[in-house]
């Protein structure tokens, strides 16, 4: 199926819209020259139509996007009652592009197959009628305009690719999220069944979640915090090594050190004094 790719930042231009109710069963769509795009979304029915080169049956729910066409043409009786949509676009060029369907998705680009089943059907169908009302009561192209392309991105939502943009932007939030919440309580003793439970996931998704994100698993990823925080304050406070420790959650000094040591090479102490920047300039 043939994906069209419409540039967002480039404008449409509203021509007519309206509803279509069939007189009866018999019939069929007339014979033109399509000079501009059109929009069905079919709410009864099948409707069978053609472009220049393809044959197409829309049924209930679905919609159709027909590019401009030298033969547009109905090639089978049908009694379709549907909704309809005539715009331009970049100014009349009608410059669109067409994309592979395993194309990577562009954010500010409308891209969505010719045929398909919206899942946000009745919000589309809500676009619609106010467009149809904001031409009959305003005529203002402008608000004309906007709503042409909130149509057209209402079914760009729908479209798989922009589902699987979706979740991605989705995860990279969580993982943003979840670091977030460590900063926040990098005082407490922190666990990584605590953070999956707070975020609603299963502790072993968590985990191989935020690794396939960061790298590293999510208890390293604690510890790397804890210890940046330890290393800025054994170098710019006088706090006991203990203090430090307790400071940021672990339950004794021991085992402060034991994870300051590993994460660094040096304990806490040769860290202060290899490292405090107070004493190094007072030298």
């Amino acid at each position: 199926m043939k994906m069209i790719d419409f540039d967002s930042s480039l404008e449409f231009d509203y021509h007519w819209c309206g509803q279509f109710v069939p007189p009866s069963s018999e019939w069929i769509h007339m014979t033109r020259d399509l000079t501009d795009y059109e929009l069905m979304i079919v709410t009864k029915g099948t409707l069978y139509i053609s472009s220049e080169n393809e044959d197409y049956s829309v049924s209930e729910g679905q919609y159709l996007l027909m590019p401009p066409t030298r033969f547009q043409h109905g090639w089978k009786e049908g009694g379709a009652t549907f909704y309809w949509m005539h715009f331009s676009y970049n100014k009349g060029t009608n410059d669109h592009s067409f994309l592979e369907k395993d194309y990577d998705y562009t954010p500010g680009h409308l891209v969505f197959p010719v045929q398909g089943k919206p899942a946000s059907l009745d919000r589309i169908i809500i676009l619609l009628k106010q467009l149809m009302d904001s031409d009959r009561r305003y005529r203002e192209v402008t608000l004309n305009r906007y709503l042409v392309g909130a149509i057209l991105a209402e079914i760009a939502a729908s479209a798989k690719t922009f589902q699987n943009y979706g979740r991605m932007i989705k995860g990279e939030q969580t993982f943003a999220d979840i670091c977030d919440y460590i900063n926040w309580h990098i005082q407490d003793s922190l666990k990584v069944y605590e953070i999956a439970d707070y975020f609603g996931y299963n502790e072993k998704y968590l985990t191989t979640f935020f690794k396939n994100h960061c790298g590293i698993s999510l208890k390293q990823y604690i510890i790397n915090e804890k210890t940046q925080h330890a290393k800025a304050l054994l170098t710019e406070t006088s706090q006991p090594v203990s203090q430090i420790g307790y400071s940021l959650g672990f339950t004794d000094s021991h085992n402060f050190s034991n994870a300051f040591t590993h994460a660094t090479g040096l304990s806490p102490t040769k860290w202060r004094e290899t490292y405090n920047i107070h004493n190094n300039f007072n030298k």
